[in-house]
């Protein structure tokens, strides 16, 4: 089983994994969640009792912060790549609702 397929079983809204779940899940410490937490990169739930909870795109962040670190990145870095990284992607997909818009426009005259 990959990773991408232990994700795929979480609901994006629905924080349902712990940290120490979350923490085995992406091979790292519960202590760098509590770093990409405190640096805002990830903000999670808390349960009733206080214990964090994690949907499938925190993990995924958190994912690609172990990533950038493992590559010897400062966590206040990699808390920007990664924001530059989904402002970069929602441009491109703002783009593409674009260009399919119009060419159906163009299609329909």
């Amino acid at each position: 089983m990959t990773a991408d397929d232990t994700f795929s079983r979480l609901d994006d809204v629905y924080r349902a994994c712990t940290m120490g779940r979350a923490a085995e899940m992406l091979g790292t410490t519960q202590g760098f969640l509590r770093a990409v937490g405190g640096a805002r990169l990830i903000a999670p739930l808390r349960s009733r009792g206080g214990h964090r909870r994690y949907s499938r795109y925190q993990l995924r962040i958190a994912a690609r912060a172990r990533e950038l670190v493992d590559e010897g990145t400062p966590v206040e870095a990699v808390c920007r790549i990664i924001a530059l990284e989904d402002q970069l992607e929602e441009a491109q997909r703002i783009n593409a609702e674009h260009r399919r818009s119009a060419a159906l426009h163009t299609a329909a005259t």
